[in-house]
């Protein structure tokens, strides 16, 4: 667990990190240092919105049935595995151009008024807060802990503002879209993970089916308290019992998202040397 969430608060807090770094530097370039509370203004904003949000979460499963809980974990980790995989591919996709992009939004921001651009620091940051609220939420019910995952993602983040920083003031340099290909990878392996967990939730729900038709049982060979075990489980989601619909879901997921993640980058940018 440390790893996968330390991972997801790596990823998610230097895109949030980069997105403020981004606004910071494009008012102080501009010598409008006096809207930059307004940018700090939002940025707090969304963090508060986004603690408030998984509070609620984890108050209102504390009050439900298990069965009730069980469903409600399992849709949590669907809608965190949905927001994984749009945020993997949204990257991929705007790695290039988001700063432009946020320098032209902010610019139109400006001539607008301060309440813009607090709007603007606000929803820019505040998506990947929610995205990051869900999946603890779906972290803390895999690990039936909030210590493992509440560590791993305060040091991703650490690490995440850290860097972000220091590329801020031009102290490191880095390949940004290597980074987010590489994360990116480990991440779909991660969601993989999380969608058989959910799953599993649900058929335990008895929403779905199927809960005692199990794929293997490994606890005799690799039992989920053994290092290596425990190590498969916090980077995958690893059950030792795993059930026919998990595995399933499991590679399939991998085997139509990882290859589309990967492969269509590099199919458009040949398109784009041939035209």
């Amino acid at each position: 667990m440390l790893l996968s969430n330390g991972l997801i608060g790596l990823r998610e807090g230097l895109e949030a990190a980069l997105v403020v770094s981004i606004l910071v530097a494009f008012l102080v370039r501009t010598d409008r240092r006096s809207r930059l509370p307004q940018v700090w203004l939002g940025v707090a904003a969304a963090v508060a919105l986004s603690v408030v949000f998984g509070a609620v979460v984890s108050f209102t499963a504390a009050t439900m049935t298990f069965e009730q809980q069980e469903a409600f974990g399992g849709g949590m980790s669907l809608l965190a595995v949905a927001f994984v995989t749009g945020m993997v591919f949204w990257m991929r996709a705007t790695a290039r151009t988001i700063a432009a992009d946020l320098r032209g939004k902010l610019d139109r921001a400006l001539e607008v008024g301060p309440l813009a651009v607090v709007v603007l620091a606000f929803l820019a940051v505040g998506r990947e807060g929610l995205e990051t609220a869900v999946f603890f939420y779906s972290s803390v019910q895999a690990a039936g802990s909030t210590v493992q995952p509440l560590i791993g993602f305060l040091v991703g983040i650490g690490v995440a503002v850290a860097l972000a920083y220091l590329l801020y003031r031009g102290a490191i340099r880095f390949d940004l879209g290597a980074f987010f290909t590489w994360t990116g990878a480990l991440l779909v392996f991660v969601a993989a993970g999380v969608l058989a967990y959910g799953l599993h939730d649900l058929q335990e729900a008895a929403i779905l089916p199927g809960l005692d038709v199990l794929a293997f049982d490994l606890g005799d060979t690799v039992p989920e308290d053994s290092w290596y075990g425990a190590l498969l489980k916090g980077i995958f989601n690893y059950s030792q019992r795993t059930t026919v619909l998990q595995a399933a879901a499991w590679s399939a997921y991998v085997l139509v998202v990882l290859p589309l993640f990967l492969i269509r980058p590099r199919t458009r940018a040949a398109a784009g040397a041939r035209s």
